[in-house]
């Protein structure tokens, strides 16, 4: 592989982009908003000198990996190897996106998706090429927590998994093949849970975020709790998995969540990315040393 298409720069697609074009690679994004794209792409730049230690020249380099940052899917694909999916999580959306650029793909293309919420098979049926069909998860703060969780359906071709294995290393993720589909991999379903119960607690005034996040993290060490978590993850991506949940199952409490959080989106309070989410950053409450104290 060479080139590398991204679909979509937020959170995780940004991320995505970047570290596989510091790892060398060709890197086309595409992205309905171009400058939003550009913008979360450079401002990656104080996490990996903080957590990497990369100079100023070293970052470039990476930068000019990207070769273009475009709003048109047929110029993205055009030369892909490869194409990762990191759209928003709404099915209808990731239905038109596969249908339009499995018509526009070179042959040679595999399609990935770094989906949270949909498995491969619900994915693969809207694409010209099923048996180059698979799901890359990559954790958020990709530099430091460096997995990707790999799983293809039964129509994978096994060629197409070891290939996106050794993607995986070549920019410096640690592979983890499933053996099935599994909603939610591993990390999420073992993470979803305590998520959910998070923000179940919230919602229904048992307690507020940060007295939430500090039992959480006095009680087992952890460096965040779940709203430290959702903030990382942001705000939008979490909303929309809940309303998703709730079409899903129709339990009024997805819904109620949804909208809290909706409420706070419209107010501004997005996650880190914006600056403000359950906590204010770059420097937030739960970082401060007497935020386990009192």
């Amino acid at each position: 592989m060479k080139n590398i298409m991204i679909a979509g720069a937020g959170v995780l697609g940004s991320q995505i982009a970047y570290q596989t074009a510091l790892s060398g690679f060709n890197v086309s994004v595409y992205n309905h908003h171009i400058d939003t794209a550009e913008r979360r792409i450079k401002a990656l730049k104080s996490d990996y000198e903080r957590d990497l230690h990369l100079t100023d020249k070293e970052f470039q380099q990476g930068l000019n990996n990207i070769k273009v940052i475009t709003d048109d899917v047929a110029t993205a694909v055009k030369d892909a190897d490869l194409m990762i999916e990191a759209l928003p999580e709404s099915l209808e959306l990731k239905e038109q996106f596969y249908e339009e650029v499995s018509e526009l793909a070179p042959e040679k293309t595999i399609f990935a998706s770094n989906s949270s919420t949909f498995i491969p098979s619900q994915l693969a049926p809207y694409t010209d090429r099923p048996e180059k069909f698979l799901n890359m998860h990559f954790a958020n703060q990709i530099w430091k927590f460096n997995v990707v969780e790999i799983m293809g359906t039964s129509q994978t071709s096994p060629e197409v998994i070891e290939e996106a294995t050794k993607f995986a290393r070549e920019i410096k993720m640690v592979p983890v093949i499933l053996n099935k589909e599994q909603h939610g991999y591993i990390l999420n379903s073992l993470l979803i849970p305590l998520l959910a119960s998070g923000l179940s607690l919230w919602a229904k005034g048992v307690a507020d975020p940060a007295m939430i996040d500090k039992d959480w993290m006095i009680s087992t060490g952890a460096p965040m709790g779940p709203f430290g978590i959702l903030d990382m993850v942001g705000l939008r991506t979490a909303a929309q998995i809940e309303r998703n949940a709730y079409a899903q199952t129709k339990d009024e409490s997805h819904k109620e969540i949804a909208d809290k959080m909706e409420q706070m989106i419209q107010e501004g309070h997005e996650g880190k990315e914006s600056g403000q989410g359950f906590y204010n950053y770059p420097n937030p409450a739960f970082m401060d040393p007497d935020f386990l104290k009192h």
